[in-house]
């Protein structure tokens, strides 16, 4: 349980209660069916929890205390959706809850799951109604083609920018040079996206990003098979050059910044795979660092 003393308080504590206004929702997805039909490493499913682990653990932040109060006394923590393992019945399921939260105005935080989560993220916005820009932050473009007709984890943006509510921005960061197809980028090309590739992918260009697109709002989604193996091991698939860990957080930071975001997502940590919760406190503090720019909002 969370510490609810007055002088060593807790996140947990707040994001347990229900508040008379909520601002901010936590949802688990606690779906690797997508990993499992595109070959991965299945386990992701087991992440919302341990991600609720460390993440009530952690305090609020010592700099911005009053703020970051003022946030998740707003906050709450909905639980997971209970999936059944057909994953379009899942993700639609999603789409609905998304739906009604952005609706109110609520900024939804969706715990993966498997990056098929992203398009259960998206299907929001389409039962809503609500054209957005998507930002995703990966090493894979995942924009492939369904398999036998099924979609997977490799395949949300493409439903994404296929589906007839328009996405009008797709941007992704941190693509490895060695995981994306010449097909993929020349699908992004067509459908009026950009990407950038690991080597340029630095807080220049993410904020650069943040703040190029035209839309009211931005979906933003994080997989974290973009981190080096070395900083997040329990990933469904290790990238053995990936990104450092303090541009992964400050990225989550700018995004919680960012007015136009309108809500967020992390997936593809895989419990079964960490070593001493590494990845896991680590995905907890991706969430803190996106609450913390939340609560900075002007």
């Amino acid at each position: 349980m969370p510490k609810t003393e007055k002088d060593d308080p807790r996140v947990g504590y707040w994001l347990q209660n229900k508040p008379q206004k909520t601002k901010v929702v936590l949802i688990g997805f606690p779906s690797d069916e997508g990993v499992r039909r595109n070959g991965g490493r299945e386990g992701a499913s087991e992440a919302p929890d341990k991600i609720r682990q460390e993440l009530y653990k952690m305090t609020p932040d010592a700099e911005e205390t009053t703020l970051f109060i003022d946030l998740i006394e707003h906050t709450t923590d909905v639980g997971d959706l209970k999936t059944s393992g057909n994953l379009e019945e899942d993700q639609q399921k999603l789409g609905n809850i998304v739906a009604g939260y952005l609706e109110q105005g609520v900024i939804p935080i969706i715990l993966g799951g498997g990056h098929e989560t992203a398009y259960g993220h998206f299907s929001g916005y389409a039962e809503a109604n609500l054209k957005t820009s998507i930002f995703n932050l990966d090493a894979h473009t995942d924009v492939r083609p369904l398999n036998n007709g099924k979609a997977h984890s490799g395949s949300p943006f493409r439903q994404a920018l296929e589906h007839e509510t328009s996405v009008e921005t797709y941007l992704v960061a941190g693509l490895q040079p060695y995981s994306v197809a010449r097909s993929h980028l020349k699908f992004i090309d067509e459908h009026g996206g950009d990407y950038l590739f690991r080597d340029e992918t630095n807080i220049t260009s993410i904020s650069g990003f943040f703040h190029r697109h035209e839309s009211e709002r931005l979906m933003v989604t994080f997989d974290m098979d973009v981190v080096d193996q070395s900083q997040a091991p329990g990933v469904s698939a290790p990238c053995a050059n990936g990104i450092a860990a303090d541009l992964w957080l400050t990225a989550a930071y700018l995004a919680g910044r960012n007015e136009q975001v309108t809500s967020f997502d992390l997936s593809e940590f895989n419990p079964r795979y960490d070593r001493d919760s590494q990845t896991a406190k680590l995905a907890a503090l991706t969430i803190w660092h996106f609450l913390l720019g939340l609560s900075q909002r002007s």
